[in-house]
Formats: structure tokens, C-alpha cells, sequence
């Protein structure tokens, strides 16, 4: 199953990434790529930029012990781990995503919108 890693560090605390790695109506602030975010029981469905009729619902499995939020597709089977862990102060924020291979040619634009949700989201747990 194809893979890839990602983090950043913010001066954040962790308690101000957490509120927006949980809080799902503020995911279009900060994950690449998500229009709309509605709450559902158990999960979230999200709404992709530009695909407005397009409802991609995922689940969600968060845990504030260990710092982490699981968000599996229940489209596209891809996973998303999201990890929290005090840095000096601040927050090293973490993301694990593992991908089917039946999807397998989305791997180098799923590293971008992880990349880039990462950096988007340490940026605003800091204002």
C-alpha cells in the first residue's frame, strides 16, 4: 500500500492545533482543498473544492491521550493520520497517509494537499 510521511513544528501550543484538528467545520480553513465541511455522525462528510455535488464522507477516530485523529475516506479508502506532540513549547504536527492501491496514481497530489494542509494549519493554531 503506497505511503508517505509529512510534518511541520509550530509555536503553537498543542491545545490551539487540537481545537482546529477536531473541530471539524474548521477543516475548509485549513485542509487543502475541502470546500465544505459537514458534521455527521461518527465523521464528517467533506465537499472538494469545485465539487459542490460531490459529498466524500469520512470517519473519524480522535484521540486527545495519545494526540491523534484518524480520518479514513469511506470513498477512496485513503487514511489519514494526524499526530500532536509538544516541541519546545510548541507542537510538532504529524500526518501519516496510507493509499490503496486502486488509487495509487493520486499518491504525488495527495503529498501535496498534506504538505500544504500541514503548513495552512500550523499557520493558523499560531494567530
Amino acid at each position: 500500500m503506497p505511503q508517505f510521511d509529512d510534518a511541520i513544528t509550530t509555536d503553537a501550543p498543542p491545545e490551539e492545533v487540537w481545537k482546529l484538528l477536531y473541530d471539524t467545520s474548521r477543516f475548509p480553513d485549513w485542509w487543502e482543498g475541502v470546500e465544505t465541511a459537514e458534521r455527521r455522525e461518527g465523521g464528517v462528510t467533506i465537499y472538494p473544492d469545485g465539487y459542490p455535488d460531490f459529498p466524500m464522507p469520512q470517519d473519524i477516530d480522535a484521540s486527545r491521550d495519545n494526540g491523534s485523529v484518524q480520518i479514513p475516506c469511506l470513498v477512496s479508502d485513503i487514511r489519514f493520520e494526524w499526530q500532536l506532540a509538544e516541541d519546545n513549547g510548541g507542537t510538532r504536527i504529524s500526518v501519516a497517509v496510507e493509499i490503496p492501491e486502486e488509487e495509487a496514481h493520486r499518491l504525488e497530489r495527495q503529498s501535496e494537499v498534506a504538505s500544504a494542509s500541514l503548513r495552512n494549519l500550523a499557520a493558523l493554531a499560531k494567530l
